[in-house]
Parts: C-alpha cells; sequence; structure tokens
C-alpha cells in the first residue's frame, strides 16, 4: 500500500516525464516546422524563379512579335509575307504559354491576353492567302501596321515592368493569393509585394492601346460581333403570350408556364410545361417566334427503341414542326438517349451550318431534345453556283494515301462564320479510318479535312 509521501514521490516524477516528453514533442514539433517553413520557402522561391522566366519570356516573344509583324508591313512578295506570319503565329503561342504561367485574377492582364489571341489568329488566317500566292491587301498591310504599334507598346510596358521585378523593386508573387488575402483583411497590399506587381500589371493594362478592327475569316474577326440571325430578318417582335402559344404548339400541350426571358446575341422567352423532374422547357425566340432549344429531364431507363428507329422519330418531329429538307449527318448514343444531328439540303447540296440537334430517348421513343442554334442563325435560300471546279478535278487534289471516295456538294462553315462552297469526299485511310475532305468549288484549294470517330454509339466528326 502507497503512503500519502510515496503518492506525492510518484505525482512528481509523473510530472517531470511528462515536462521532458512535452519538451521533447515541442522539440519534435519546432523541428518540423523548422523544415517545413524551409521546404515552403524553397519552393516559393522555385515558383518565383518559373514566373520571373515566364514573365521574360513574355516580354521576348512581344518584342519578337512587333518585329515580325513590322517585316509583314514591309515586305514585296506573298512568300516573305508568308514566312513573317509564320514568325509571327509562332511568337504569339509562345507569348500566350508564358503568360498561362503568370499567376492572374479576373481582370488583369485580359487585354494583354486577347491582343496576343487576336494577333495570332489573325497571322494564321494571312498564312493561308500568302500560302496559295496571294499578296497581302493595303488594308491587310495598314491593320499588321497597326498591330506592330501596339505591339510595341506592350513590349515596352512588360519591358518596364520585367526591369522592376530584375532590380528587386517588385515581386511577382502569389499575385491572386495576396490580392485576395488583402481584400479579407482590409488592408492593401504592400509595395514590394505580390500585390504590386498585380497593381502595376494592372496599370499596364489600362494604358493598352485600342486594338484595329480586324475583319478576315476568323473566331476573333470584328464582324462576328454585329451578325444577326438570318432566318429571322425582316420578322417582326412578338408578345410573350404569342410566344406562349407557339411553345405550347410545340410540345404538343395545353399546359405551359411562362417563367422570364434570356437575352443575348439571340433573345428569347422561356416557358415551362411543369415542376416536375420530366418537364420540358422551351424557348421561343422574340423576334420571329422560333422554337431555339427545347429539353426534358427524363432519365431513360432500359433501351427498348432501335437507332433507325429513332432517326425516323426524330425525322417525322421536325418535319411536323416546319423544318423540311433536313438530312440526318451524324448521330452519337450516350445514356439511353441517341443525338442526332441534321443540316439542311438544298437542291442535292448539304448546308453545314443550317443544323438541328435533336436527342431522342431510347426507352419511350419521345424526342426530348432540341437545339436549333445554328439553324435560326445560318438559314436562308442560298444562291449556289454550278462548281467551277469539276468533280474529277477536284479529286485529283486528294491525297494518293486516301481510297474509297465518296463524293456529294457542300457548303461548310469556317472558323470566321463565313460559308465555303466545296466537293465533299468521304474517303478511307490507309488504317482502314474515314475522313471526310473538302475541296473548295471554286478554287480547287484543299479547305478542310475531318476526321471520323466511328464506334458502336455513333459517328463524330473532328
Amino acid at each position: 500500500m502507497y503512503t500519502i509521501k510515496g503518492v506525492f514521490f510518484m505525482k512528481k516524477v509523473l510530472g517531470a516525464a511528462l515536462t521532458v516528453c512535452a519538451l521533447a514533442a515541442a522539440a519534435v514539433l519546432g523541428g518540423f516546422v523548422y523544415k517545413n517553413h524551409k521546404t515552403a520557402e524553397f519552393y516559393r522561391g522555385q515558383l518565383e524563379y518559373c514566373r520571373m522566366r515566364a514573365l521574360e519570356s513574355l516580354a521576348s516573344e512581344v518584342g519578337e512579335l512587333d518585329s515580325a509583324l513590322q517585316k509583314c508591313v514591309v515586305s514585296s512578295s506573298a512568300h516573305m509575307a508568308g514566312q513573317s506570319l509564320t514568325r509571327v503565329f509562332g511568337a504569339a503561342e509562345t507569348a500566350r504559354q508564358a503568360l498561362g504561367e503568370l499567376p492572374r485574377g479576373d481582370t488583369e492582364l485580359l487585354n494583354t491576353s486577347g491582343f496576343i489571341s487576336r494577333v495570332g489568329d489573325y497571322a494564321l488566317a494571312l498564312t493561308k492567302k500568302t500560302s496559295r500566292g496571294e499578296a497581302l491587301s493595303p488594308e491587310e498591310r495598314e491593320s499588321l501596321k497597326k498591330l506592330s504599334e501596339t505591339a510595341s507598346v506592350l513590349s515596352g510596358n512588360l519591358t518596364e515592368l520585367l526591369g522592376e521585378v530584375s532590380g528587386g523593386r517588385l515581386t511577382i508573387g502569389e499575385i491572386v493569393g495576396i490580392e485576395k488575402r488583402a481584400q479579407l483583411l482590409g488592408e492593401s497590399a504592400t509595395e514590394g509585394s505580390g500585390g504590386a506587381f498585380y497593381e502595376r500589371a494592372r496599370a499596364t493594362e489600362e494604358d493598352f492601346p485600342e486594338l484595329p478592327t480586324l475583319v478576315y475569316d476568323g473566331p476573333f474577326s470584328s464582324h462576328i460581333a454585329g451578325m444577326t440571325p438570318r432566318l429571322l430578318e425582316g420578322r417582326a417582335e412578338l408578345t410573350s403570350g404569342q410566344a406562349q402559344k407557339i411553345a405550347a404548339d410545340f410540345i404538343k400541350t395545353s399546359t405551359i408556364t411562362y417563367i422570364g426571358e434570356r437575352g443575348g446575341s439571340l433573345p428569347v422567352y422561356r416557358f415551362s410545361s411543369g415542376d416536375t423532374a420530366e418537364a420540358k422547357h422551351i424557348e421561343v425566340t422574340k423576334q420571329g417566334g422560333v422554337v431555339a432549344n427545347m429539353y426534358s429531364g427524363h432519365i431513360p431507363r432500359i433501351e427498348r427503341v432501335s437507332a433507325a428507329a429513332a432517326v425516323e422519330t426524330a425525322g417525322r418531329f421536325l418535319q411536323e414542326r416546319g423544318f423540311t429538307d433536313m438530312r440526318e449527318t451524324y448521330r452519337m448514343a450516350r445514356g439511353g438517349i441517341l443525338t442526332i444531328s441534321f443540316a439542311y439540303e438544298q437542291a442535292g447540296v448539304i448546308c453545314y451550318p443550317d443544323l438541328i440537334k435533336t436527342d431522342v430517348a431510347l426507352d419511350s421513343g419521345d424526342v426530348i431534345g432540341f437545339e436549333a442554334q445554328g439553324y435560326i442563325m445560318h438559314h436562308k435560300n442560298r444562291e449556289l453556283p454550278q462548281p467551277a471546279i469539276s468533280e474529277d478535278a477536284a479529286r485529283a487534289v486528294l491525297s494518293p494515301e486516301l481510297t474509297l471516295p465518296s463524293h456529294s456538294l457542300a457548303v461548310i462553315p469556317t472558323e470566321g462564320k463565313n460559308e465555303v462552297f466545296c466537293h465533299e469526299f468521304k474517303c478511307e485511310t490507309a488504317d482502314g479510318e474515314h475522313c471526310l475532305v473538302y475541296i473548295n468549288a471554286e478554287t480547287g484549294a484543299e479547305e478542310s479535312i475531318l476526321i471520323l470517330l466511328e464506334d458502336e454509339n455513333g459517328t463524330l466528326a473532328r
């Protein structure tokens, strides 16, 4: 049996042991904290170094961009202009990659990023012209000159910014992280921090020169923003009540509710057939009253309907709603739903810009999805000329690596939302794969190649 003194003695021994353990644990923990701190400092240093190299690359490539643009302006031949344009595109791609390695928030460096993307894409579009031996037009040279002036200003700003970072007056740091942390704490980013770099970069953006208007066949062309839906030209604007009747007729129901509207390039009224999971939602254009979208929350269970029957149902669905002369192009089955793409066919010529997509549930066979924005934006009765290049002449352009070409005529869209009249050849490669090759029916140039991805679920073109 322990005595009281013995108990006190044991408590002292135990207390001393616990103190030693606590000190030891603190020492170990301190070691870990110190080590982790040093490791974090090392990685922060490495990150800062990588971002420094990215900023150097960005400044260097924008300078090269300016130089190559100047060469384009003064070139006297399509060959030399093409070489310089190729260098512009390469410099823009490298600059874009370097920019991607720099931390950014929602607003800073957006002008820089947009400028680099536009210049690269414009140069790529012009190389297609020079590759055919065509000289640059006076308007194109003027656009390139203005782009060079913008690149020169941007290059100077980036070089100045790089000098401040190299001289230690600014650090790139965690730009976004520092900015957000400062906002949360109600503080401002301090000089010499990543936040200061953030502010300096934002100041550079505010001084960004106005970009020239670029009209060309590419996704950044200025004409795209001003495009209007061709199908709706000259049509009157409807009230929501008029649009509601159109939506009800489209899905064959008398129970439909107005739920709002949506703006953008194609303003619509929005309606719903109910508030259940399988309710159908319909969007009707304000101008002209054309159904742009319809979708249902129905989730197919067991597949009972064949693909052929689903395609027939979709075709009949379109026909009954006034979308005539539509031809199936591609189909793809996923999750019990068959998506079928239809394109308008005019006098035997398939017009791919006039596209409508439908979804058919393979359990019920019902159409549960409809999307017609492509058709609404592009559909019109086209004046299709007789091909200046014969089928045989177009066939001679095909690569000898391709076999079994089947032929049709088609109108295809370009990246700049323009259209090209082409000979379409479906061919087989040496590996047994299929592809589509488009030969310009007016010039004989090879316009586009699409690879067909085919499996048991359907076909996609890329």
